[in-house]
């Protein structure tokens, strides 16, 4: 695997354009990605029983079948709780830019982002489509200016690209995504938009998605808010010209390594922007009876206010690690259990055996002092393991959520 500085259209034939088409003030707030090829297609989707429009448009076109040749994402207005309307809205999207391309609607996914129950400005949004179709194209800036127009109150974009020989064939995969707060495991208010020109079937990919979703983007927290626009949409057009991937073979393989890397570096950067945000916490879970209970250790000590406070405050507070894991629902011995701090300033045992263990308090703060700090927790209980990641919660996250609309 090779990382690269370019954006989603990385792989080949993929085209892609942010422009500001006027639903925010200023900030760019429209992006389109576009391939040459019809493309098989992958989604996962928000567990919220309220979903927005455009994530039942997508949902139906994923259980159709359908191949898809574009996206089109707004940010600035979620449409969501906007009723019938709001469908309608989310359908004239699809169908204007389908028209612009020369495609048929069933072919365009839809995304929004932004603030809940307002409808949205469509002839702002037609215009800004109209626009940003001449606005496609293949150099680095498209990817990035595409990355920027799906952001809300992110303060940076978030893209990552690589490249993998798979049987002496060349194939890249690309991803941008977006998600500052309301972020939780089982996804938050997060976009993410994977494109490769690997060829793949729409099963396969749909089964490795899911698969690579569980130890990534369900991995992570901000606030334990889920939202009502989450989606993980993947795009894979074989423009590659390499031989279709099949499962069980090391071309399969190869192809999942480089697919969970570039998603779990798009979860982490959502996680190390998390709003108001001073410290990015890895928490690692090992040597448990099985993934699944690690995973609820894990999912527990992220999503605790107390222990996200503890490292906002820089306090070595272990026990609240402990307690977390108590309530988690995993069933674990509490008196094998070893915990650590991990910093680029050094490492300290604070638990060991269930017992606690002295450690100097300077040392402590300067190891929490760092801006990325890894939880490590031993069980001794197994063989299995699970990672997740966090953030402290501070006094900005209140500032930002609390005039979020104004």
């Amino acid at each position: 695997m090779e990382w690269m500085s370019q954006g989603i259209n990385a792989p080949k034939g993929f085209r892609c354009a942010g422009i500001h088409a006027g639903v925010k003030r200023k900030r760019k707030d429209l992006a389109m990605i576009t391939s040459e090829s019809s493309c098989s297609y992958a989604g996962v989707f928000t567990k919220n029983i309220v979903k927005a429009a455009p994530v039942i448009w997508n949902q139906q076109l994923l259980a159709n079948g359908n191949r898809i040749k574009g996206i089109i994402i707004n940010s600035g207005n979620a449409n969501a709780c906007t009723g019938e309307q709001g469908y309608s809205d989310t359908k004239d999207m699809a169908n204007e830019l389908a028209k612009n391309i020369n495609v048929s609607p069933d072919e365009i996914l839809v995304a929004s982002t932004g603030v809940i129950g307002v409808v949205l400005p469509m002839e702002t949004i037609r215009t800004g489509i109209r626009k940003i179709v001449e606005e496609k194209d293949s150099d680095e800036n498209c990817g990035k200016n595409a990355a920027e127009a799906i952001m809300t109150t992110d303060k940076f974009p978030k893209v990552k690209s690589l490249k993998l020989k798979i049987n002496d064939c060349e194939v890249i995969i690309a991803g941008m995504a977006k998600g500052s707060g309301m972020i939780h495991p089982n996804m938050g208010t997060m976009l993410s938009f994977i494109t490769t020109d690997a060829s793949i079937d729409s099963e396969l990919l749909n089964e490795l998605l899911k698969e690579v979703i569980n130890d990534t983007y369900n991995m992570i927290s901000v606030d334990g808010d889920t939202s009502t626009n989450d989606m993980v949409l993947v795009l894979a057009n074989g423009e590659s010209g390499c031989p279709s991937i099949v499962k069980g073979s090391k071309a399969y393989d190869d192809f999942k390594e480089a697919f969970y890397a570039i998603n779990e570096e798009l979860a982490t950067l959502i996680v190390k922007d998390g709003e108001g945000a001073t410290k990015f916490i890895e928490v690692v879970v090992s040597d448990m009876s099985s993934k699944e209970e690690a995973r609820k250790m894990v999912h527990a000590v992220i999503t605790s206010n107390l222990v996200k406070t503890a490292f906002f405050g820089e306090d070595a507070n272990w026990g609240r690690i402990l307690c977390a894991l108590g309530y988690s629902g995993a069933m674990f011995d509490p008196n094998k259990v070893d915990v650590k701090y991990i910093s680029d300033a050094g490492e300290i045992e604070l638990l060991r055996k269930g017992q606690p263990v002295l450690f100097d308090e300077e040392y402590a703060l300067a190891i929490l002092s760092e801006k990325e700090i890894k939880v490590s927790v031993v069980c001794h209980q197994g063989t299995e393991s699970a990672k997740g990641w966090g953030c402290d919660l501070s006094y900005d996250y209140v500032k930002i959520n609390g005039d979020y609309r104004t």
